[in-house]
């Protein structure tokens, strides 16, 4: 089942992932809420739109923009619809 661990916890946990473009995406209810703060930055994709970050903070310890999600993806990428994916060099994701 596919794992994303920062920092000695783990972050979501889920069997029910999308995979897209080599990221893992968790559904929203596997995410552990607390360690997730959201963060102004976005960024736009041309084919899944625009995307908002998470910063992930564990023990006091930031890791800045680690996550994002797409909240109201163009067509092609519903699937990931308020999925939440990771940085593979900021976060460990086991699949």
């Amino acid at each position: 089942m596919p794992k994303a661990t920062w920092n000695g916890v783990v972050l979501a946990e889920s069997d029910r992932c999308e995979v897209v473009e080599g990221n893992q995406y968790f559904p929203p209810d596997s995410l552990n809420r607390e360690y997730f703060q959201p963060i102004a930055k976005t960024t736009v994709c041309g084919w899944k739109g625009t995307a908002n970050y998470y910063d992930i903070v564990v023990n006091g310890q930031v890791n800045a923009g680690a996550a994002w999600y797409y909240p109201d993806p163009k067509p092609a990428a519903n699937t990931i619809k308020g999925y939440v994916a990771f940085y593979s060099s900021k976060v460990k994701v086991e699949p």
